[in-house]
């Protein structure tokens, strides 16, 4: 599909996707259904991988690590912002 074809589209705000995955995705913030919850404190999400962040931020979890300095992250956005300073 590089087409730029957008096949996939919202019937509520009528916004257009490739994949219909992206479009299952955008459909909850319309319908504001959460369907993934922490089980530590309950809070619930729309998506499983913001969910995954928000699990990182809760615990000592830092997956991810500075080649140059060993400083480590638990967020990928955070060790990519990082990597600029050096």
């Amino acid at each position: 599909l590089h087409t730029g074809e957008q096949p996939f589209k919202c019937s509520d705000c009528r916004k257009s996707f490739v994949h219909r995955s992206n479009l299952v995705i955008h459909w909850c913030i319309h319908s504001r259904e959460k369907l993934y919850e922490c089980p530590e404190c309950g809070k619930r999400f729309w998506s499983s991988s913001i969910l995954i962040k928000h699990q990182q931020t809760r615990t000592d979890e830092t997956p991810y690590d500075c080649l140059e300095c060993r400083k480590r992250f638990n967020q990928s956005f955070a060790l990519t912002r990082h990597q600029q300073t050096h």
